[in-house]
């Protein structure tokens, strides 16, 4: 049993974006995209975790791992600990929640965040990118981390809080990209929790942790990857991955 295990929770019935691992990318579905990366950044077992038989056929026809998980869950992080507890009797260290909606996620923004949860400095760690005011602060799609210190490369800042548009502009704010990586102990706290009211309200999950006091840092990366919530996301996604194939 390796240390380290990803696990990406996906599922078909997303209200802004319906189908949407499945949606094509360069004559590819968008969770194998995603799949691969994970692959590609080496740091441990790959994982899919979902509830639709449709996933699961298309992610076995490509080799890949696929857990069927309960259609009740509320959340993804409680998908990821079913395949976490039941799958891999819990026994990986680390495990990295990895969304399926970032089909050109970094594998070496992977490997740096599994990299910094080894250190057990925080409970969770997760990541962000630079944010253009211009455009993304009043985005609802776009959450926003603030944190405690500017960020740079190869360090991480304890987050404040996660805002996806009433953005407190004295901290220094940030585009969140939605990875986490949790300690085995910080997993089985979080999932013991009930859901949190900033959760609920926000619809932000990582919000539960912070209201209960755990330790969230956040790592820079140069570039976001592009979390594909609407179509247009996805037509912008794809000419994301054509444009950078011809380079």
């Amino acid at each position: 049993m390796n240390n380290i295990a990803i696990i990406i929770p996906t599922r078909l019935d997303a209200k802004r974006l319906p189908n949407k691992p499945l949606k094509i990318i360069k004559n590819k579905e968008m969770i194998l995209h995603v799949y691969e990366m994970a692959k590609k950044s080496n740091v441990g077992e790959v994982y899919v975790a979902t509830p639709d038989q449709k996933i699961i056929d298309v992610v076995k026809s490509a080799g890949g791992n696929v857990v069927k998980t309960s259609l009740s869950h509320k959340t993804g992080t409680d998908r990821v600990f079913e395949v976490f507890k039941d799958k891999l009797k819990s026994k990986p260290n680390f495990i990295i929640n990895l969304q399926g909606d970032m089909p050109n996620i970094d594998p070496t923004a992977i490997q740096s965040l599994a990299a910094y949860i080894q250190e057990k400095k925080c409970d969770i760690a997760t990541l962000a990118s630079d944010l253009k005011y211009d455009t993304e602060l009043r985005d609802e799609n776009v959450v926003k981390v603030s944190v405690k210190e500017k960020l740079s490369l190869n360090s991480y800042c304890q987050a404040l809080d996660f805002v996806r548009v009433e953005a407190n502009l004295e901290h220094n704010l940030y585009h969140h990209v939605g990875i986490y990586a949790f300690t085995n102990k910080a997993l089985l706290s979080y999932v013991s929790l009930q859901r949190s009211k900033l959760e609920i309200e926000r619809k932000l999950e990582q919000l539960r942790a912070i209201e209960n006091n755990m330790y969230i840092h956040v790592g820079y990366i140069k570039s976001s990857p592009l979390s594909v919530d609407t179509e247009q996301d996805l037509i912008e996604i794809r000419k994301i991955m054509e444009k950078n194939e011809k380079k």
